[in-house]
């Protein structure tokens, strides 16, 4: 479910089985990627099929979840996680209501939101990306200055912003981390959501929202310094909340299939008997986050950190390039053990005692530890 495999922002408890047509891009959008499952989806999709959607909202949820069509065809999954919760937020966009969804980093929020855009409008790149210092016209729209200084304020003069284009084409816009941005900016959204019209106020115009536009929102309420939504902007929209992966074994599954597919774009081999540190990572991290051993008998103190699938996916993914390239090529306790350090370790003075308590008291007790028990004991020298 994540946020980002390494950063902010690429959801981990999503999972992507197999990335097509990538050629020498890094990262392809999910439209792009996953074309052939698209183009396969829409040809067996005998559904109806809201105004300008490119598949009806069953096919988007068997995009998002996998599923195996009647010719055949294998659709992967994209998201691991409750049907009912993709079931609401498609439904959601069939409507009049904007889509928030909501949750703890690392619950793959943005990538949700990409893979929904992508099916729903065959375009994911309608983005505003969040930040404290995301301005108005990012929301609304800009101006070509110099067009503005020779001719005056005109049409041709504006530069749209991906939300103006979402409403004049029917398509849908993507805003992330929503809760970044600064208050009076959010609710520039408003008049959008609500009225289903931005104003040109410049030009005595406004444009209207055609059939097939919304727009799906990411946020989340736990990091520090965001700017609280609106009474009046949550209104606007129905929030999905995205849970953490429910069982050790779906989080295992989802760091599994995008450490592969993140491995093959970076060209990494395969790691032989690499899912015994797959499922050590996941057990530290689920551990530490409940606060609480897998066996139930140990109660454990939480760092500050999130430690998210997202996280647990970057820790495995630079192991498995540690063991590429300076190791054997199989994936090990060395190799992951220095991830581990730093996702928990956040906090130099509380989360280091944290995380040497429960070295001390859980992983050197546990039996087949001891190889990444004497491998953190070295980074954490």
């Amino acid at each position: 479910m994540t946020e980002n495999g390494a950063g902010s922002g690429r959801g981990a408890t999503a999972e992507a089985g197999s990335a097509e047509g990538s050629g020498a891009v890094i990262r392809p959008h999910a439209e792009d990627a996953f074309a052939n499952e698209l183009s396969a989806l829409a040809a067996a999709d005998d559904r109806p099929r809201p105004a300008r959607w490119r598949l009806s909202p069953w096919a988007v949820a068997t995009y998002l979840l996998g599923g195996t069509l009647a010719d055949g065809t294998v659709i992967t999954p994209k998201y691991v996680g409750p049907r009912r919760i993709v079931e609401v937020a498609v439904t959601t966009l069939a409507t009049d209501r904007a889509l928030l969804l909501l949750g703890v980093p690392g619950t793959a929020k943005t990538w949700v939101s990409e893979h929904l855009a992508a099916a729903v409008s065959g375009d994911s790149t309608l983005l505003v990306q969040g930040t404290a210092g995301t301005p108005e016209e990012a929301i609304r729209y800009g101006w070509n200055y110099a067009q503005l200084l020779a001719h005056g304020p005109s049409r041709d003069a504006l530069v749209p912003s991906p939300v103006m284009r979402a409403m004049a084409e029917g398509m849908t816009a993507r805003v992330e981390e929503l809760t970044r941005i600064p208050a009076d900016v959010q609710d520039t959204l408003i008049t959008v959501l609500s009225e289903k019209t931005l104003p040109i106020p410049e030009l005595g115009q406004e444009v209207q929202a055609v059939r097939g536009f919304n727009l799906i929102a990411t946020a989340n309420d736990r990091d520090r310094g965001v700017n609280e939504l609106s009474s009046a902007l949550r209104r606007r929209f129905n929030t999905v909340v995205l849970p953490l992966p429910a069982t050790p074994e779906d989080e295992v599954d989802i760091v599994t299939r995008r450490v592969e597919q993140i491995g093959r774009s970076l060209e990494l081999p395969a790691a032989p008997d690499g899912m015994a540190e797959i499922r050590r990572v996941v057990t530290v991290f689920r551990e530490l986050r409940d606060g609480l051993t897998a066996d139930g008998r140990t109660k454990l103190k939480s760092p500050s950190g999130t430690l998210s699938t997202a996280e647990a996916i970057s820790v495995v993914t630079n192991g498995l390039a540690l063991a590429t390239h300076f190791g054997d090529g199989v994936l090990r306790p060395a190799d992951v053990a220095a991830g581990i350090l730093g996702a928990v370790v956040r906090d130099p003075s509380a989360d280091r005692v944290i995380w040497q308590e429960y070295l001390e008291s859980v992983v050197r007790e546990r039996d087949g530890w001891k190889d990444f028990y004497r491998a953190c004991r070295e980074v954490s020298a």
